[in-house]
């Protein structure tokens, strides 16, 4: 099966995938450009047709409200798109980069090309840390992608991530994601995207505050119940029958997941507690979710459906400590 994954590097552990060139740490970011498949640009042409006649090849058109973008190095076409569209270069997206990890103590973990070239990412390591119970490490990442086919804005996500299942999951506070979203429509400009970050401690601290709170909170089993089938099945209360829900495999999992099959779900942060039930959705969404592939899942956790899953389960999850 053909991966949407083209190109891509890491530090560390073999990703969810197996895929990727791994690195040593503290790499250049040019050897993150060469590594992870960035090392090309996008180039832009007019869009041009031609239009059939009788008896000849035909004339020659253009079309000057679009135009075509490809790949300077394989000249390969990424997507039309208007000529207001601004793109945002491979080269950029790493460079992004380049004071956190000079000055700021980020570490790239990963970077990479899906979708031969139409979305590109890197994930950088914070340095921000917590052990729930001294036992259930959570780290902050900051993760930059966009796409050149209009799939996708240039967002730049806070994210954690939860070491013993590698979960991830958007930071988010007040029921509100703490990311930047630049539409294509707007001249990307990363060090004003970095102060609408508010990236500081004070930020990773309340998320984490919150988070502490999901792992004191015990549920019962009703609660249980009625969680799981709020999230997967959109159901109001919990039904008698619960195999005549839709979704109803999914809602079978996480359940599983839950009671003790999920990576990590027997820590006491987890096991029984609202931080359990929230994991067994993120860990189904990014390691078990119904794809094409596995890199599929990817772009659906980070940019997707799957997102959109993680996002309704925090916010479900946090209203049973308001």
């Amino acid at each position: 099966m053909a991966h949407l994954i083209e190109q891509m590097a890491y530090v560390g552990d073999t990703p969810w995938h197996g895929l990727g060139q791994q690195l040593s740490r503290h790499q250049p970011l040019e050897v993150w450009r060469q590594q992870a498949g960035m090392d090309w640009h996008i180039e832009e042409s007019p869009v041009r047709f031609i239009a059939d006649g009788a008896g000849h090849l035909g004339s020659i058109h253009s079309f000057p409200e679009q135009k075509v973008l490809y790949r300077s190095d394989t000249r390969s076409p990424l997507s039309v798109v208007s000529q207001r569209y601004k793109v945002v270069q491979p080269e950029e997206v790493l460079e992004f980069y380049r004071d956190l990890t000079e000055y700021a103590g980020y570490e790239l973990e990963t970077a990479g090309v899906l979708k031969g070239g139409r979305k590109f990412w890197a994930l950088a390591r914070s340095g921000l840390g917590t052990a729930l119970k001294g036992q259930d490490q959570v780290n902050a990442y900051l993760l930059l992608a966009t796409s050149c086919d209009g799939s996708l804005a240039t967002v730049a996500t806070p994210t954690s991530v939860r070491v013993v299942c590698n979960n991830t999951l958007t930071i988010a506070l007040d029921g509100m994601t703490q990311g930047v979203k630049v539409p294509h429509s707007t001249e990307f400009r990363p060090q004003l995207v970095k102060q609408q970050l508010g990236i500081s401690v004070a930020q990773w601290d309340d998320f984490m505050y919150r988070i502490k709170t999901l792992a004191e909170r015990k549920v019962s089993q009703e609660e249980v119940a009625t969680y799981f089938q709020s999230v997967i099945c959109n159901a109001e209360a919990p039904l008698d029958d619960p195999s005549k829900l839709p979704n109803y495999r999914a809602l079978n999992r996480v359940q599983k997941l839950y009671h003790g099959e999920g990576r990590g779900s027997q820590l006491c942060t987890a096991q029984g507690t609202a931080w359990g039930l929230l994991n067994a959705i993120t860990e189904y969404v990014d390691h078990e979710k119904r794809a094409r592939s596995n890199d599929y899942r990817m772009d659906s956790a980070w940019f997707g459906q799957g997102a959109n899953l993680k996002d309704k389960a925090l916010e479900s999850a946090m209203a049973l400590v308001a």
